[in-house]
């Protein structure tokens, strides 16, 4: 009974899990159905390949974004010349 929703009203699809700023995991509300977001920004299903490679994503992301957190703040009034 679940599919005959999704095949009248079509997919239901909610944000179960962020990856990184533009990679998210969807699942349907309704039968369950999981999705991501390839490398060219459209909508897939989730395989196994793609849930390992979401995994690596969002442990490089994390990474970063901790690093990148633990860094000092220039001090305001300095000029700052980065390359």
């Amino acid at each position: 009974m679940k599919h005959i929703h999704c095949k009248v009203f079509g997919h239901n699809y909610k944000v179960s899990r962020n990856v990184t700023y533009h990679v998210k995991e969807y699942t349907c509300s309704n039968c369950k159905k999981q999705l991501t977001t390839n490398s060219k920004g459209n909508l897939t299903e989730l395989t196994p390949k793609f849930k390992e490679i979401n995994d690596v994503l969002e442990r490089i992301h994390q990474k970063k974004n901790r690093i990148r957190l633990k860094t000092p703040q220039p001090k305001k009034g300095l000029l700052v010349f980065t390359h």
